[in-house]
């Protein structure tokens, strides 16, 4: 039977998490950023949530820390620790929550993680082990090794625990940002947009899943109806580049009966590479490509040209949108590298 998620686990992994994590920060966008310099949306009005503040440098350490406390109110924390695939956020946050939990972490990540993770995740005192080139590689190693010592096996998205401890930001994003319309959502493996998906329904707020052009799991599986593998080439694949979405990301955007569901949508890595620029230049806020992810839908051509018409997304006329700024693990030197064209 597949794992459920649904917004009473959500409300429960707020109390748990409650004064162990830090609470989102938002701010009104001003300059390059706005949605009325990005194209047609000249009356929106835009917010962005500052959850790069968070513990560790990313949303990861709510998902982490509900499933620690979980398993630790359960007296389900065995000796050998905790284990966990990663392309570098989620085992930070893990490694985090799992040093607050006094229990030990190791983290299996691609070779090809940036080298800013792999030395916070030891500065966590992980056991850091790099294994092949993808996020895929890495997760066989820790399936293996979780079977082999009897580690409580995490994961990066793909469990209701993790899912729900990501939706608590849109928790309190819809409390700090009253009338919401949209929230915008970078998308990798699909949890943290599971989260919030289900939270925002809950809202009536539309949830807007931004993913990079050439990493598109989650829209490949809305396509086919289910989870795909797809292939993963782009700027932000050190932290979107899941090969498959989460199931829970595809029953969080199908509509219900007589409503509208999630909206599906791709940038190019161009726009994703103009976005961070722009935050670091107008705001000097630096993040990571995959969280600059979510502005670039609203930088991104507007789909005349694409054969599926999902490029960007343009708000409406007074609509009020959220952008999740979602994690800053990143090195300052690649705001000058760009990324050849596809």
């Amino acid at each position: 039977m597949r794992q459920q998620l649904g917004y009473d686990d959500i409300k429960a992994a707020a109390e748990r998490i409650a004064g162990h994590v830090r609470p989102v920060a938002v701010a009104p966008a001003e300059g390059p950023e706005r949605a009325d310099n990005a194209g047609d949306a000249k009356g929106a009005e835009l917010w962005l949530a500052l959850e790069y503040l968070q513990h560790t440098g990313s949303f990861k350490a709510r998902g982490a820390q509900n499933f620690l406390r979980a398993h630790r109110e359960a007296g389900t924390l065995p000796d050998a620790g905790v284990t966990i695939a990663s392309g570098g956020n989620a085992g930070m946050a893990c490694a985090w929550a799992a040093l607050r939990q006094g229990v030990r972490a190791t983290v299996f990540l691609p070779a090809s993680a940036p080298q800013v993770k792999i030395a916070r995740l030891r500065s966590y005192g992980a056991d850091v082990r790099l294994v092949g080139t993808e996020y895929a590689e890495a997760l066989a190693a820790c399936e293996e090794f979780a079977a082999s010592s009897g580690a409580l096996a995490s994961h990066a998205y793909d469990h209701p625990l993790i899912a729900a401890g990501a939706g608590t930001l849109m928790e309190e994003i819809h409390a700090r940002v009253p009338g919401l319309d949209t929230v915008l959502v970078a998308v990798g493996g699909g949890g943290l947009f599971a989260g919030v998906a289900t939270a925002a329904r809950e809202h009536g707020i539309r949830a807007v899943a931004v993913e990079p052009e050439h990493s598109r799991a989650l829209h490949a599986a809305l396509a086919a109806g289910r989870p795909v593998d797809v292939t993963v080439d782009s700027v932000a694949g050190d932290s979107l580049g899941a090969r498959r979405a989460t199931a829970l990301a595809v029953d969080a955007a199908r509509p219900e009966a007589g409503g509208t569901g999630a909206l599906s949508v791709l940038v190019p890595d161009e726009a994703i590479v103009r976005a961070r620029r722009e935050l670091w230049e107008d705001r000097r806020i630096l993040v990571e490509h995959g969280a600059a992810t979510a502005l670039a839908a609203l930088l991104a051509d507007d789909g005349t040209g694409n054969a599926d018409g999902t490029y960007g997304y343009r708000p409406a006329d007074g609509e009020k949108v959220c952008v999740v700024l979602c994690g800053a693990n990143t090195d300052p030197a690649t705001l000058s590298t760009s990324p050849a064209p596809h």
